[in-house]
């Protein structure tokens, strides 16, 4: 019996044809984007949090607060000195603190130009091996730049595929970075961090006499001596540049954040996207809830007399009530999974695209069973909830005053 009801409901569902459709469209959309954005979301994470892959975790950073980038470098209002440099040092359990010039610069080749990032590499033998360490530098054509190396750069992935300059670079091609010509010696192996696949690294020298920059810092780079400790000694570098420049806490004009502190602000921001997604999606389906049970009040009204033969024939107030409950939830059910199936195909439509629009990130698209299987439950769910009420309508029906109607 429970087969034929299936049956049944599916016929009435396919008679109702486009109104059937237009039913479950609240469906599509509500599921759509749950799945759609949240896999993005999530495929995002794994992405931002691939670019930090290579930092170990005994390493933090230290910039100003106000810092941001633009021609021709940075605008922060109080910068980075040597003064601090020696500050951070002096710190117990610091291994290493390097100084690092981050800028924006003109870059100029084939008579074609462009705005570039362009990061310093120390002189420091010591220093200059941990730039390479901690941000996972390794060469793919060429070779790394030595601590003698003057009028040489070396450049990021990104630089041997673009097209932009008319031609193609490559080892030994002369470039013009801030109108002085330079020679490329390298071209870096593809990284997961698309900072490292777009920038161009020069000696600090070099970096500083083309820029006129005398003893401005635009960050540093801390390599504590144990994964352990990180925490307490970003605490302490903080404790002492607040004390040093007189500053109460909550008024720092500067910054410490060690991977994990940046980790967890990544992810507090897309959660709270996500939750936004689901609350958007939520009314959507809200929405397709109500378009399912208006759809079965009317299918109660117009298959009156198909309720009162079906009862007069001895059909049961349950078997009635069990045909309706069906028919939304197949309603639903069918909604949540062409919702999931629409959801992903543009998940990965947006994912294909994604990458010139981000800068290099790989955007990849997480795709979670739970979330598709529970997308697709909740449907189903709204579905029955939806049916309720026109179900109990019909089951209670009386099939003379059904039939006379």
């Amino acid at each position: 019996m429970p087969k034929n009801y299936i049956f049944l409901a599916v016929k009435n569902i396919r008679n109702r044809g486009i109104r059937s459709l237009l039913t479950m469209l609240g469906i599509f959309l509500g599921i759509a984007a749950v799945v759609s954005l949240i896999s993005l979301g999530d495929g995002l994470e794994n992405s931002i949090t691939g670019q930090f892959s290579s930092l170990s975790a005994d390493r933090l950073i230290i910039t100003n607060a106000e810092t941001g980038f633009g021609p021709p470098g940075s605008t922060a209002v109080k910068k980075l000195t040597p003064h601090d440099l020696d500050l951070i040092k002096s710190v117990n359990r610091v291994k290493i603190a390097i100084p690092r010039l981050i800028r924006i610069v003109k870059f100029e080749f084939n008579r074609v130009s462009d705005f570039e990032f362009i990061g310093s590499i120390p002189e420091d033998e010591e220093q200059l091996n941990a730039v390479y360490d901690t941000f996972g530098v390794k060469i793919g054509e060429g070779r790394l730049l030595e601590r003698e190396d003057r009028g040489k750069i070396i450049l990021g992935n990104d630089f041997l595929k673009t097209e932009k300059f008319g031609r193609k670079l490559a080892i030994g091609s002369k470039v013009k970075i801030q109108e002085e010509e330079f020679e490329i010696i390298g071209f870096l192996k593809k990284a997961q961090s698309f900072q490292v696949n777009s920038i161009i690294l020069m000696s600090e020298e070099d970096l500083r006499r083309i820029l006129s920059i005398k003893e401005d810092i635009d960050a540093i780079a801390v390599q504590t001596d144990s994964i352990d400790i990180t925490e307490d000694v970003a605490k302490r570098i903080e404790d002492k540049l607040r004390k040093d420049r007189r500053l109460k806490s909550g008024e720092e004009d500067f910054s410490v954040q060690t991977l994990t502190q940046v980790l967890d602000s990544i992810n507090s921001v897309i959660n709270v996207v996500n939750l936004v997604v689901a609350g958007i999606a939520a009314i959507s389906l809200l929405v397709g809830g109500i378009g399912i049970a208006n759809t079965m009040f009317t299918s109660v009204l117009e298959r009156r007399k198909d309720i009162g033969v079906m009862k007069a024939i001895g059909a049961k107030n349950s078997d009635i009530l069990s045909i309706y409950i069906i028919e939304s939830s197949i309603l639903g059910l069918i909604g949540g999974i062409v919702g999931a199936i629409i959801g992903l195909s543009l998940a990965f439509a947006v994912s294909s695209i994604a990458g010139s629009f981000l800068g290099g990130i790989e955007l990849s698209v997480k795709i979670s069973l739970p979330l598709v299987l529970g997308s697709i439950l909740f449907s189903l769910v709204v579905g029955v909830i939806s049916g309720i009420i026109p179900a109990l309508q019909a089951s209670k029906m009386n099939p003379v005053e059904a039939l006379r109607k």
